[in-house]
C-alpha cells in the first residue's frame, strides 16, 4: 500500500474535480516512483493566475502548473475551472482531461520539457490507463 505521506491532495476551491485519489496514487507511483513525495493542489482562477505570473511571467490563469522541489518531491497545481474549459476545447470529458493533465504534470516533474520526447513519454503512460 502506498503511504499517505508520499501523496496528498489539497483543495483551496469549492469545486470537486472528478478524480480518484487511488488512481492518482497509482499513476504517480508508476511515473515518479513510490518514494516521490507529491502534493496535488486544486486552486481557483486568481491563485492560478498569480502563480503563473510569478513563476512563468504569464498574466493569465492556466489549467496546470508543476513545481519540482527536489529530486523526489514536487507539487502540481490544477485549476478546475480552466480544466473544464480546456476539456471541452479538446473534446474530452473532465475526468479524462484531468488525468491527461495530471500525467503531463508528472512527466514535467520527471524532468521532461515540452517537445517530442515529452509527448512520447506522455503517450506511453496515457496508453496504460487509456487516457
Amino acid at each position: 500500500m502506498i503511504s499517505e505521506e508520499t501523496f496528498s491532495i489539497k483543495k483551496t476551491v469549492r469545486s470537486n474535480p472528478p478524480i480518484s485519489g487511488l488512481l492518482c496514487r497509482k499513476i504517480k507511483e508508476k511515473i515518479l516512483g513510490k518514494d516521490y513525495d507529491l502534493s496535488l493542489v486544486f486552486v481557483g482562477v486568481k491563485r492560478s493566475r498569480k502563480l503563473n505570473m510569478a513563476y512563468r511571467g504569464k498574466d493569465k490563469a492556466t489549467d496546470i502548473l508543476s513545481f519540482p522541489i527536489s529530486n523526489n518531491e514536487g507539487e502540481i497545481f490544477i485549476n478546475p475551472d480552466s480544466l473544464k474549459v480546456k476539456a471541452r476545447l479538446h473534446n474530452r470529458n473532465e475526468k479524462n482531461y484531468f488525468y491527461f493533465l495530471f500525467i503531463h504534470g508528472l512527466v514535467h516533474l520527471k524532468g521532461f520539457a515540452h517537445g517530442s520526447r515529452m509527448e512520447s513519454e506522455e503517450k506511453k503512460y496515457r496508453a496504460i490507463w487509456k487516457i
